[in-house]
């Protein structure tokens, strides 16, 4: 059986275009986290205005739902036909969604935007770490990848400020005209800078894999979003969806096992790191946006804050989450040694939900901001980790597919998350304000509960406004010391993870095809000298050009009999950069 060689590639470009890959995607994730940040505390006001305060769980769903769907598309797309044009794509179908938010008249147009931002936002952040690792070591991918999670943190300061600023200024319809500009900057940035190997050939898509994964995961979201809210339990809708979800899952793994090219390959289950950081990372997202997703709306209507400071009092969390983000990032480069520090990230996240679901309405604003610092140092010393641990655990040619799975089931875990967390919530404030207000109260002060917003609540009487703050309060803190048993167990599945060594160079597989269409390069590795030979053209099993030949069946008789012969001349894909 033919073996297939292999040659350790080491970036083709210099750190000057290294500096100038890493700009580019910069502004692709910058533009990706501060769409999800931006609107946080802008959100009470537009539901407010739009009246509907009871779909606002929607505005944070249809967004993570439908980028959740397209991750492991944009994932196994960028395996197959390079990962630069989808960048491009993804950035301009955010736009066109950012544009239909920024005029959004009523509340349906508004969620429908969000989910089109979805579709174009599902690549931002996964084909941005997929390229780093096209061309960076895993063992010096960590302090990149450390401050690609920084990222999201000054991107988690800046949005809430930005969210505030418009809202309290111009209005809320610029948190999405503001995308315009820095789209057009990403797309800038990508064009200029992204010089990435593009894949010859026409990709097979799994189309029937797309089609049952986006059924199996809408499914299981509208289970989470209108269980015990909408409908009872047992109502014949959620019945439905369980059933739905289960059907088109099972479905799914048949159609994975037997397509050419699966989206989410079930190889990647056979793998114990992958399938331990897997499902601590659908946890983890549980725990973050069930948390992070109504903490503003929380600050304004308890403390009763402008949404500015709202954002501002995010500072904390986000501070620590940059500095241990950046400070693990380098260390796990500098030693080697990574597997401690999800773990007790994960600790240190479920001790910040158990902090979180003290809170009461009498308490001064500074525990909030303690009580989520210690959230943003669990989360810092997690999650670009495991997606590290993920790229580590499979060869390059698979690192695309196996990231955007890898998030695609965080993302999972951020869709029931905000899903379920928005509507317990929704359900046991609506309960609360009936039980602790004289009928009709609200409807003759407020315009009705679905018209609540800051400004509404802070010019309510007294004798309104208590029950109302203690309501939200009440309604939503309890549900944090549910997320602790799941941080909990994040941390004891992450302890039973391989601590593998981090590869120190980047290994690229010469794909069979490659071999029987002759698509190679020869490269001479001679001392003091690096010669590159010409494309290879031809079907023979051998092929020389100038002194180098090599054989497709060549065996290990330098080293190791399990080892394939690594001549003189190496093997490689022909580039092709842009």
């Amino acid at each position: 059986m033919t073996r297939t060689p292999s040659h350790r590639a080491e970036p083709a470009a210099g750190s000057q275009h290294l500096g100038l890959l890493f700009v580019g995607l910069m502004l692709s994730m910058l533009l990706a986290a501060l769409n999800q940040t931006v609107l946080s505390t802008a959100l009470p006001t537009i539901v407010g205005e739009l009246d509907g305060v009871d779909e606002m769980l929607w505005v944070i769903t249809a967004y993570i739902l439908a980028s959740t769907i397209m991750m492991p598309v944009y994932g196994k797309l960028g395996d197959l036909m390079g990962r630069k044009p989808l960048l491009l794509g993804a950035i301009l179908v955010f736009m066109a969604g950012s544009v239909v938010g920024a005029l959004a008249g009523t509340i349906e147009v508004l969620i429908a935007a969000r989910a089109i931002q979805g579709l174009g936002g599902g690549g931002l952040i996964i084909l941005s770490q997929a390229a780093i690792a096209d061309v960076v070591p895993a063992r010096e991918r960590g302090k990149y990848m450390g401050v690609m999670g920084g990222v999201f943190a000054v991107s988690s300061v800046i949005g809430p400020l930005l969210g505030g600023f418009f809202t309290e200024g111009p209005g809320w319809r610029w948190a999405f005209w503001i995308n315009i500009p820095l789209g057009l900057l990403a797309l800038a940035g990508a064009v200029l800078f992204l010089k990435l190997p593009r894949h010859a050939g026409r990709p097979r898509l799994d189309i029937g894999g797309m089609a049952l994964l986006a059924v199996a995961t809408t499914c299981l979201v509208l289970f989470a979003t209108w269980g015990g809210g909408k409908y009872a339990w047992t109502d014949p809708v959620i019945l439905g969806l369980v059933a739905g979800t289960l059907v088109a899952s099972a479905a799914f793994v048949a159609v994975e096992r037997r397509t050419a090219e699966p989206i989410i390959p079930m190889h990647l289950f056979r793998e114990r790191n992958f399938v331990l950081t897997t499902l601590a990372g659908l946890l983890t997202g549980v725990a973050m946006f069930g948390a992070l997703g109504y903490l503003p709306t929380y600050l304004q209507m308890v403390f009763g804050v402008d949404a500015t400071r709202s954002g501002l009092l995010m500072v904390p969390m986000m501070g620590t989450l940059l500095v241990t983000s950046v400070l693990s990032g380098r260390a796990v480069s500098r030693t080697g040694r990574y597997k401690w520090l999800p773990v007790a990230g994960s600790v240190i996240v479920a001790v910040a939900m158990g902090l979180l679901a003290t809170l009461t309405s009498d308490q001064g604003v500074w525990h909030v901001c303690l009580y989520i610092a210690v959230l943003g140092l669990g989360l810092g010393l997690s999650m670009q980790v495991l997606v590290l641990i993920v790229q580590n655990t499979f060869p390059l040619r698979q690192v695309g597919t196996a990231t955007a799975a890898n998030n695609f089931f965080r993302q999972i875990g951020a869709t029931l998350g905000s899903g379920v967390v928005g509507s317990v919530f929704a359900g046991r404030l609506a309960d609360l304000l009936a039980e602790r207000l004289p009928p009709a109260a609200l409807e003759a002060g407020a315009g009705g509960a679905n018209s609540l917003t800051p400004a509404v609540v802070a010019s309510l009487p007294e004798a309104l406004r208590n029950p109302v703050v203690t309501s939200y309060n009440d309604a939503l803190t309890p549900i944090y010391l549910w997320i602790v048993p799941l941080a909990l167990l994040a941390a004891a599945l992450l302890c039973f993870v391989v601590e593998k060594p981090l590869a120190t160079t980047v290994e690229r597989d010469v794909q069979p095809e490659a071999l029987a269409e002759g698509d190679l390069v020869v490269t001479a590795d001679e001392p003091g000298d690096r010669r590159t030979g010409e494309a290879i053209r031809g079907t023979g099993d051998r092929e020389t050009t100038g002194r180098e030949t090599m054989s497709r069946e060549s065996k290990g008789r330098d080293g190791d009999a399990g080892e394939p012969a690594r001549a003189p001349g190496s093997l490689e894909p022909v580039p092709s950069t842009r």
